[in-house]
Order: C-alpha cells, then structure tokens, then sequence
C-alpha cells in the first residue's frame, strides 16, 4: 500500500478496465479479492486511526459495501467495537458481496439497516468513520437512506476513511452526484480524510471536486502490475521531468527565442491588458529561454519589462523562427495579427484571447488544425480553461467538467494539437498520447495572471528543445510545484510566481 504520489507515473483506470482486470489478478490470487480488499480496508484504518474505539461502517449494497463488510469482520476480531449500517436495494446483491454479508453475521459483527445516531453522538477524533456505500461505478444522485449515511457521517466528530471513492463523488469526472431532488453541492457528499483506491486511481479523485473531497489518497493495487497486466488505461498521472542541466559549450542561441504576441492597449476598451503578456514574458524569461522578444499588441513599449526582455514591433518578428506564445491579454486586437501568427509561427502556444477568437471565427479555426498539416515543427499547444474549452467545442462549461479527459481529447482531435485543460486536475492530452492528469498545484493559482505565467513557462520548454506534450507535461508540473512550495504566510502572485520559476 502506498500514498499516491506525484513524483511517480500512475496508471489511472475506469471502471471497465478495473473490472476486465479483477479476473486476471484473482487467477493469482488464493484469497477472493473482496477479502483481499476488505483487509487493506482495515489495516489501514488501524494506520490512520489506531487509537480509535469505535468505528462506524457505513455499507453500501454492492461490492463497495462488501468491502466495508470485510473491514468490519477484521477490525471486529481485532478487538475494536464496530457497527455497520447498512444500506439495501432490491435484489439479492452482487454474489461476493452476499458472501462478506455472511461472513460478517457469523464473526458477530453488529449489523442493521439504520444509522445509530445516539452510539456516533459517542464518537471522537480518535475514533473513525468509513465510507464504503458507493464504489467505482457511481453515477446516479443518491437516495435518501445514502445521504443520511453521508450526513451523519459528515457531521461525526471521527475521521472518514473512503473506499474507492468518496459517496457524493463521480468517480469519472470528481462533480457531485447530487440527490434526487436535483440538489448538489459538498453537503450532499462524505468529506474524506482518507481514500483507499483499490487496484487503481479513479479519475474523479484527481479532477474537479476530487482534490478537495478525498483528502489523502493511498492506493492498494492488490497484485495489479501495469507491466504484467494488459489493460488500456484512461490516463497517466503527470509525474515531474527531471530538467537537464545547461552544457557549458552553450549559449543564448542553444535555449531558444520565445516571442509573446499580446497585451490589447487601452483604448478599444478603456481597459488595458499589457500586463498579461508581460507576464508571459517574464515567465519565459525566468524559465531559462535563451531570449525573450515581448511585442504588444498596444504597439507601444512599457516600462515595466525587464531589461532582459527585448522589445520589438509585431511586423518586425521572425515568426518562422521563433517560439510564439500568442493570446495573453489580447483582447480584440489579436484577431488582426492571428491569421499570420497560425501560418508562420515555428511552434505555437496559443492562450486566452487567441483561443477565444479561434472559437469565434470559422478560418482562424480551420488555420489553427492546418498547423498540424506542415510538419511536426509546426507544433502547437493550446491552454484554454473550462469556460474557453467549452467555446471551442461548441457546448457548455458544465458539459466539460463532467469529462474532462473526453473533453481535452476532443480538443486535440479537432485540432490535432496538445491541449491544456487548466483547472483542478489539468489535464494533457495529445492525438496518440495517453493523457495525463497533473495533482501539483492549489487554489493559490486562482488568482489573475497565472494562466499567463503557465503559457509563457510552456513557450520557454518547447524553446529548449521538449516536443510539445512533453513541454505541456513539464510545465504544468512545475507550475503547480512552485505554488505547492509556496511559503506560508506569503501572498502569492502571479509576477511572484513567474520570477520563482527555473
């Protein structure tokens, strides 16, 4: 069992994949998988909680709660004082799960149907509380005798240990289920300390609400080797690259030239945008890009630049030559400069305002998927969060969230490039790559000016030599890692969070 890190590649699987494995691992496995499982359950439960007295099992009536089942017969064996509630439906269950059912009577573990409110009034932070009502295949908003497991366990003093998924959670995609009634929100779902993945990480966990809703993940695998066992995965989590040090026999010529297009003056608006493609800039900058050109689409110079950052005319850039980081801050104006910035850029990240007038405008769309026609040095990267994904794709912002693999995979097929989804759990994607998912980062990245950052760091990676999926995956890694070891007490800022970059 280990604690899901950032630092390794994990395979993240759905529930297809999960069930087309769990006969092959059983075919060497002695022990039923349930009680395999169950028995994870509780020794981690003995881990995170072993002072606790009480614990209260929440059971769903399938295999998740068959799990909870097994927990409950070893944590009862071992001594501690265990209650399960558990939850019905029509029909007899899945067969394994009747057989934990059984096994959990004859050990004499206290079972019913109802929530033992006066006994968890007795309940406290020593004690624990798991989750085993709802597993991978979650996908419905939960009934009534569900959210009264949730919300007491919601508001019982004790820990919550989840199994597989946190109940209220869609697994897939990490949104609420929600309740028949059509409410949603986080009340409506169980606020784990802990999740056990078992076998594999579910997406949801990951994306979304996921982060906030699953505290810390472990993951058992029970014998799954993505080596031994031929499964297709849905994504790969986004492990950090390793930079490779700069050769001495270098120089400025050997890291790249990143030009930022964007930055809309104040007069269309009354409103200027400079800053954002300053930012970009910056963040090129301090990425280690050999050289920085910075041409806004003001067409006026600032002062706020770095003297490092070269200042230079939008009709004076080399476009065939340089890393262009376009869209930052562009407001209306990018849509004039777009058409040529699509045709002659060597390599492309496409941002914020660039991808909005791509969105509204049939050529500019057409040009954007024709890069991908040339040659592979015509590569592009586009970066676009919910709300711009969504104008891409012609649907709406929720549409997106609720896949967010499906919809960065749809991007990227439209337009045969690699996409960015930014948001809680970016997702990368690629034609002909497996996509990842990133868990770096936090909500201090919820502020203005980060998404430029991010562009302009992406630019200086694919500057330096990274092909365009491996400069997105590296990118946004350390995007989020330089937020992560952000030091307590300090605001932090986009202009802050550019020059910490390396």
């Amino acid at each position: 069992m280990h604690i899901l890190s950032r630092s390794n590649a994990w395979p993240i699987l759905g529930l297809a994949q999960v069930r087309q494995l769990e006969p092959l691992i059983q075919a060497h496995n002695p022990t039923p998988l349930m009680q395999s499982a169950g028995l994870a359950c509780a020794r981690l439960a003995l881990a995170v909680a072993p002072h606790a007295r009480r614990i209260w099992v929440a059971a769903g009536p399938g295999n998740n709660g068959g799990d909870g089942l097994e927990a409950a017969l070893h944590l009862h064996q071992w001594g501690k004082e265990v209650v399960v509630s558990r939850v019905t439906s029509t029909g007899p269950g899945p067969s394994d799960a009747q057989v934990a059912l059984q096994r959990a009577q004859q050990a004499g573990v206290r079972i019913q149907s109802n929530v033992p409110t006066n006994w968890l009034q007795q309940m406290g932070p020593q004690d624990l509380c798991i989750d085993a009502l709802l597993g991978i295949g979650a996908t419905r908003p939960l009934s009534t005798d569900l959210l009264a497991c949730v919300q007491a366990m919601n508001n019982c003093w004790a820990p919550a240990l989840a199994i597989d998924v946190p109940t209220g959670l869609n697994p897939l995609s990490g949104q609420w289920l929600g309740d028949v009634n059509g409410n949603s929100g986080d009340h409506l779902a169980v606020r784990a300390d802990h999740t056990l993945s078992l076998i594999a990480v579910q997406a949801g966990l990951l994306m979304g609400h996921g982060r906030d809703a699953s505290g810390q993940i472990w993951l058992e695998n029970l014998g799954y080797n993505p080596s031994q066992h031929s499964v297709s995965t849905l994504a790969w989590l986004n492990a950090p690259r390793t930079e490779v040090p700069k050769a001495h026999a270098s120089h400025k010529g050997s890291h790249g030239d990143v030009a930022v297009i964007g930055g809309e003056g104040m007069a269309p608006h009354g409103m200027g945008m400079t800053g954002a493609a300053v930012l970009a800039a910056k963040a090129a900058l301090h990425a280690g890009a050999g050289r920085v050109i910075l041409s806004l689409l003001s067409g006026q110079a600032v002062d706020s630049v770095p003297p490092d950052v070269m200042q230079r005319e939008f009709k004076r850039l080399e476009l065939e030559k340089l890393h262009v980081v376009c869209g930052c801050g562009g407001g209306s104006a990018v849509q004039e400069v777009l058409p040529e910035v699509l045709r002659r850029s060597a390599q492309l990240v496409l941002d914020a305002d660039g991808l909005n007038a791509v969105a509204q405008d049939t050529r500019l769309h057409n040009a954007l998927r024709q890069r991908a026609v040339h040659t592979v040095s015509h590569a592009t990267v586009i970066t676009p969060h919910p709300l711009e994904a969504a104008r891409l794709l012609g649907c709406d912002t929720q549409q997106v969230q609720n896949d967010r693999l499906k919809a960065a995979q749809e991007l990227g097929e439209r337009f045969q490039c690699t996409v960015v989804l930014k948001g809680s759990g970016t997702v990368i994607a690629e034609p002909g790559h497996t996509p990842r998912i990133n868990i770096s980062g936090n909500g201090r990245l919820a502020i203005g000016g980060t998404g430029d950052v991010l562009a302009g760091l992406v630019g200086a990676r694919m500057a330096q030599g990274m092909s365009a999926f491996e400069a997105a995956c590296a990118a946004v890694a350390q995007h989020g890692q330089v937020a992560d070891d952000w030091p307590p007490g300090e605001a932090l800022t986009a202009s802050r969070l550019a020059q910490r970059l390396v």
